[in-house]
């Protein structure tokens, strides 16, 4: 059965042609996805094909009696809304069940509306869906449910549209760039979501990994064209080389062909038969064909960085807390030169408070941070990326310098080094206003190198970088001469770049792991093997031969106590997440230590009580 068809489609900006009469058609069951370069036309094709934008000219035919959800890279919601209303906006009776039942978890003191909803649940047999709603929200993280969209921040605004989107269950299902603001685990268990789940898919994503293990069709857009590749990633990989070789066969051949035909034309022939015409025209359709640049655009990465001396970076016995909540616990540890450090952690377990202390905003409770006197810092983070949309690209680079130094003692100008980072000249004199969310992020990291680092800390820096970029800038890293230090959900970035891991573990504990990312995961689920081995070991089987049953009161109970720690212990995490959020201040740090305390202290005692209960079940 056939999903989306878009038949001849074309799109332009004023003068810039984005595509011209391409199509796609996506049947029931397939998983594919879009890549092309920055600034191409993807998620305005996207945009296109789910509805949101109007194409210029062709037709788009999108199956009415099927259930679409649309994902947008930055989704719009409600901001007077709470994330309980935006997650469960919808008529669905199922849905708003489990929404009545949410909500009543959050408040079981009302025992008449937690009864109601109870019965709901029951009537409408909904315990299944509810515990795959259940599962999404707690992997995405989005667990406090009765705060106002307004005060989310742009990562969190994405998960919770992220899980409506999920939670709605659509047939045919359209995301933009579905792992931006997610963290490792989360993705993990998005792409094992999606991978096992019977949904059609179309997507872009510049995720490698994701793309490998999730989609089984690869979209190319190239010059304005569609190319297709049934296959994984790597197959896609391989069959674009294969792709090229012949293109740049043919263009060989047009140009050795070319050579003859211009001597010919040199002659200049006085008669002009029919014949000498068709082949003049020829000659220029020839040309055309020989002319055409099939060399990727490289972006050179050549800045001359700054010396570094024999004290790079100490940290010597830190201790760093936000309340009751432990960040760094007795941290010590030495960069060495060229270090190639991977940060890895949940989000709010402190790795922005590590990268906050590496670079001095940030001070420690206790010990001490020595920085040696050659380091200079580049960083290049999510909240720092603030170019101004009234600039010219060219301004924004000769604000810093309009000469830069190379490595082998030259200069080059700000437009020469702008050609290199892949602006072409047409580009200089652009708006920044105009630019790609992946161009602006490609020149604010130029606006990082120009200054000469030579300790590079890089904050999620692949969120929008197209492929071609991303794998460019790993090859100028892999012989970046100074120190790296990396905090990125890409794990073929990750993987690719890093020699050993920072882990940060519970109560502030960082371990220092000597491997990649993905040596780390295999470490990791050994070592789940392992504990879950040992638990199993050290259950006592018990034997009764009289089974004792909970009365229907103690049943009741029983269900909603498990729900009560449930919510308790998601409360405790978003407590931990709020105590570890930049630029907090004190008075609601105070006041997020002691609900901290008070909600510990009901945890433990609503657990001593499931345990009796337990028992009894």
């Amino acid at each position: 059965m056939n999903f989306l068809t878009l038949e001849n489609i074309s799109k332009s900006f004023a003068d810039k042609i984005l595509f011209e009469e391409i199509s796609i058609s996506i049947n029931e069951g397939d998983k594919v996805a879009m890549v092309a370069k920055n600034g191409t036309g993807k998620t305005t094709l996207l945009r296109i094909a789910a509805g949101k934008e109007i194409a210029d000219v062709g037709k788009v035919f999108l199956r009415k009696e099927i259930k679409t959800g649309f994902l947008e890279k930055d989704p719009e919601l409600d901001a007077n809304k709470t994330v309980l209303e935006a997650v469960f906006d919808s008529d669905h009776p199922m849905l708003n069940a489990v929404k009545d039942y949410e909500a009543a978890l959050l408040h079981p003191e009302k025992r008449e509306q937690f009864d109601h909803a109870m019965e709901q649940m029951e009537l409408l047999k909904a315990w299944d869906y509810e515990a795959t709603v259940h599962q999404i929200l707690s992997r995405l993280n989005v667990t406090q449910l009765e705060q106002k969209i307004s005060t989310l921040s742009g990562g969190q605004k994405k998960r919770v549209a992220l899980a409506k989107t999920l939670i709605d269950d659509p047939d045919f299902l359209i995301i933009d760039e579905p792992t931006n603001h997610l963290d490792l685990e989360m993705i993990e268990w998005l792409e094992n979501y999606l991978g096992k789940s019977k949904r059609t898919l179309f997507l872009i994503t510049h995720d490698r990994e994701f793309l490998e293990n999730v989609c089984e069709e690869i979209i190319e857009l190239d010059d304005g064209k569609i190319y297709r590749y049934k296959g994984s990633y790597s197959y896609y990989l391989e069959k674009k080389a294969l792709r090229d070789d012949v293109a740049q066969a043919n263009v060989d051949k047009a140009k050795n062909l070319l050579r003859k035909e211009l001597a010919w034309m040199r002659k200049q022939p006085k008669a002009r038969t029919t014949k000498s015409k068709a082949r003049i025209d020829s000659y220029y359709e020839l040309k055309e064909r020989a002319s055409v640049d099939l060399e990727e655009d490289e972006l050179k990465l050549e800045i001359k960085i700054n010396r570094l001396g024999g004290k790079i970076l100490e940290f010597h016995h830190v201790h760093k807390s936000f309340g009751d909540v432990k960040v760094l616990n007795n941290f010590t540890y030495k960069f060495k030169t060229r270090e190639r450090v991977g940060i890895v952690g949940k989000n709010g377990a402190g790795k922005s408070t590590l990268l906050h202390m590496i670079t001095g905003t940030e001070k420690p409770d206790t010990g001490k941070i020595v920085i040696g006197d050659t380091i200079i810092f580049g960083y290049y983070t999510q909240e720092g990326m603030r170019l101004k949309d009234d600039k010219r690209v060219i301004e924004v680079v000769k604000e810093i310098a309009d000469f830069i130094p190379l490595v082998n003692g030259k200069t080059i100008s700000a437009s020469q080094l702008l050609e290199r980072f892949l602006f072409p000249s047409f580009m200089h004199y652009n708006y920044v206003s105009k630019l790609s969310g992946g161009e602006k992020r490609r020149l604010y990291l130029l606006t990082i190198l120009l200054k000469n680092p030579n300790f590079l800390i890089l904050d999620e820096p692949t969120n929008d970088l197209d492929i071609l970029t991303l794998n460019v800038l790993e090859e100028f890293l892999l012989d970046f001469p100074g120190c790296l230090v990396i905090v990125s959900h890409d794990r073929h970035f990750m993987n690719k770049l890093v020699d050993h891991l920072l882990v940060f573990e519970a109560n502030g504990v960082i371990t220092d792991f000597p491997g990649n990312y993905n040596d780390y995961l295999i470490f990791r689920d050994s070592q789940k093997t392992e504990k879950k081995t040992e638990i199993i070991k050290e259950i006592p089987v018990k034997i009764s031969k009289e089974k004792i049953k909970l009365s229907y009161h103690e049943r009741k109970e029983f269900d909603k106590i498990e729900r009560e720690i449930e919510t308790l212990e998601k409360r405790k995490l978003q407590l931990t997440d709020d105590m570890n959020a930049e630029n907090i201040d004190f008075n609601t740090l105070q006041k997020h230590s002691k609900e901290f305390a008070s909600v510990t202290k009901s945890l433990e005692e609503k657990t001593e009580r499931w345990l009796q209960l337990s028992e009894l079940a």
